[in-house]
């Protein structure tokens, strides 16, 4: 599971849905995004811990890279996930 965390507007979280599509569709791995702001009120925590630096990559709920989408290193993961 890939989720993306993200904040409306932000054109760097834009960019990483972009850059999530064709891994997603590769490795038909289950994605979700989920808009930190929006989920604030149930849930805090996620904004106080991750909302200072998003976009933010979770790979089956493990921080696994924030700002920009380390491509290789993902598809790599996905990869040896799927080999197991």
């Amino acid at each position: 599971m890939i989720t993306l965390l993200t904040r409306a507007g932000c054109s760097a979280c834009a960019q990483a849905r972009a850059d999530l599509a064709p891994l997603v569709a590769d490795f038909s791995v289950e994605f979700e995004e989920i808009d930190v702001d929006a989920i604030a009120d149930t849930d805090p925590g996620v904004r106080a811990e991750f909302g200072d630096r998003l976009p933010v990559v979770l790979l089956d709920g493990r921080e696994h890279s924030y700002w920009d989408v380390d491509i290789p290193r993902l598809r790599a993961d996905l990869a040896g996930a799927a080999g197991q």
